[in-house]
């Protein structure tokens, strides 16, 4: 669930019945279900717009949200709500290169209703509610504009926590979140260079810079089937915080098919996959999810790579190890996915404050599992996409504080999306920037 879909265009037919889906889409995530699960149920011919509306009505909920209050006099259901948000999310903010005429939208979200079942009878109420929107849209925004969320279209637990973790720069944390990321892409070395790449890109009319050190950013997303090679394995999606992980894991050192490598949460693949691309080692892949380990094979083998995978909780050591120890592992733990919600819009409204002391908990679970793991001379490079310093630096302070033993590579630390990175640490600024992440490299002295 990406945003390398095409928007809906602004002639396109049947917006009631885009409508329609969006709004179903945005009630389940406001009733705790994700859009990774609700899309799915949308008919394929509309889910592309669907998706780009959802998104777009998630990326103002906070403010839509606040508005639907002002406007109704009376809470209105769950499914009637969502309508309004989803209208309302279009009257205040264009959605990503499209901009509907006020008056289309009201009529469209009141046929909207019209021809569901449930709804036919809120008609006049929705009717009389965009209205008002329109012709006091001023006020109304001046009422909720001191809202936190209205404001920022964050929980407001999530915004005072990011003002606490990131007090210099919480605000552009938060602006940039809002932001739909770049279509960044991993070119697959083993099979091409990226320049090569690129040059193929280029013929098929695809603008792209380059990123890092085998990622291409591209002007305009499309489809991954467009991709020139997609299916030869020429490249995969990959934004480029993430396409960092194999460089800080593997830099500094030659490694060989002797050297054993544990990708220890390692669904969808596509950091075991750039391990592979970039160096020819012994590599085991996990995950505690069996339809998602799954996923992982059908990666690598889409890429033309291999690697051992299993269906195992990481954490319960005796369930999955042979007892040999590894030289290197990669721990992308587990976490609040505080970081990528420019591409996953919901998740800011799924998470509750109480997910990150329990996600922490479980990421200080496989670390400890883990460390024992590594052989005298490894490397563990622990990661999360949360820009949450109890998911990040607090979590890599606790644990030099219980082992001794290990020592931290000067490199990696949070990466914040729009305040950029650590001064000196990733000196690579993509078109669009990276998603927020947290990287550290904890060594183990040789005996």
């Amino acid at each position: 669930m990406t945003d390398q879909t095409p928007a809906v265009r602004a002639t396109s037919p049947g917006l009631s019945l885009l409508l329609q889906h969006t709004a179903e889409a945005v009630r389940q995530v406001q009733q705790g279900r994700s859009l990774s699960d609700a899309l799915p149920e949308v008919p394929s011919a509309l889910r592309p717009a669907v998706q780009s509306l959802t998104f777009h009505a998630l990326r103002h909920l906070g403010l839509s949200r606040a508005l639907v209050a002002r406007l109704a006099d009376r809470t209105p259901e769950p499914a009637v709500q969502a309508l309004l948000i989803s209208a309302v999310s279009l009257l205040v903010a264009p959605a990503d290169g499209v901009r509907y005429a006020p008056h289309t939208v009201v009529n469209q979200a009141v046929e909207a209703a019209r021809q569901h079942r449930r709804l036919q009878r809120q008609a006049g109420f929705i009717n009389a509610c965009l209205r008002r929107l329109l012709r006091e849209h001023l006020d109304l925004m001046a009422e909720v504009g001191a809202q936190p969320e209205a404001r920022h279209n964050h929980p407001r637990w999530w915004i005072e926590q990011v003002r606490r973790d990131h007090p210099d720069t919480w605000d552009s944390v938060l602006q940039a979140s809002q932001q739909p990321g770049p279509m960044t892409l991993r070119v697959n070395r083993r099979r091409i260079d990226r320049a090569a790449y690129a040059a193929r890109l280029t013929e098929a009319g695809m603008e792209s810079l380059p990123t890092g050190d085998d990622g291409l950013v591209l002007a305009r997303p499309c489809p991954v089937e467009g991709l020139p090679g997609w299916h030869e394995g020429l490249v995969s999606v990959q934004d480029a915080a993430a396409q960092m992980a194999a460089s800080l894991l593997l830099e500094g050192r030659e490694w060989g098919p002797q050297h054993r490598v544990l990708d220890a949460c390692a669904a969808p693949g596509g950091k075991t996959a750039h391990l592979l691309e970039r160096a020819d080692v012994d590599l085991l892949a996990l995950d505690a999810d069996a339809g998602r380990a799954r996923r992982i094979d059908e990666t690598l083998q889409r890429l033309g790579l291999q690697a051992r995978v299993k269906a195992a909780d990481a954490a319960d050591v005796d369930s999955w190890w042979d007892g040999n120890l590894f030289d290197a592992i990669l721990l992308d733990a587990p976490c609040t996915a505080s970081g990528i919600v420019r591409r996953h819009p919901d998740v800011r409204w799924l998470r509750r404050e109480a997910d990150v002391p329990a996600l922490a908990a479980q990421q200080r679970r496989l670390l400890d599992a883990l460390w024992p793991l590594l052989r005298p001379g490894g490397r563990l490079l622990y990661a999360t996409c949360s820009v949450f310093r109890a998911e990040g630096e607090d979590q890599v302070q606790a644990f030099l504080a219980r082992h001794t033993d290990a020592r931290r590579h000067p490199c990696a630390g949070h990466l914040l999306p729009g305040a950029g990175s650590p001064p000196g640490q990733f000196n690579d600024n993509p078109p669009g920037g990276h998603d927020g992440f947290f990287y550290a490299r904890l060594d183990k002295p040789a005996a």
